[in-house]
């Protein structure tokens, strides 16, 4: 019996969540309604593992001791480094202080407003 309302199970579907019109849905293909389909279930695991993830946050910060951080929901992860990029920067800088000497340094220094922190030695 189940069979006998295939058809308008799969129609209701795809006009309940896709907003699609009997003709549109006549015109998606089998392979493209599996594809649908796959994808719609992705996105409620996905919308659904957020929701729990803000949910368990949340209880986590609710009762959290009274001087501890609140924990990120989305907490922010630092950038990829390039090292090929870092690696040439090095070498021209070091190219630099051969070449020119250590006096572009101040001059950047001086540009940024900024003095140049002297070291001082222990006696």
């Amino acid at each position: 019996m189940a069979s006998d309302f295939s058809y308008e199970e799969e129609l209701a579907f795809f006009v309940v969540h896709f907003h699609m019109t009997p003709i549109e849905f006549s015109l998606l293909t089998e392979k493209e309604k599996m594809f649908i389909r796959k994808e719609h279930e992705n996105k409620t695991i996905s919308d659904t593992t957020w929701m729990r993830n803000a949910v368990l946050n949340a209880e986590a910060n609710l009762n959290k001791k009274k001087h501890k951080r609140f924990i990120d929901l989305f907490p922010k992860k630092p950038a990829k480094v390039d090292k090929e990029y870092n690696e040439n920067a090095v070498k021209i800088i070091e190219e630099m202080d051969r070449n020119n000497g250590q006096g572009w340094i101040e001059k950047v220094l001086k540009a940024a407003g900024m003095k140049k922190a002297i070291k001082k030695r222990k006696e």
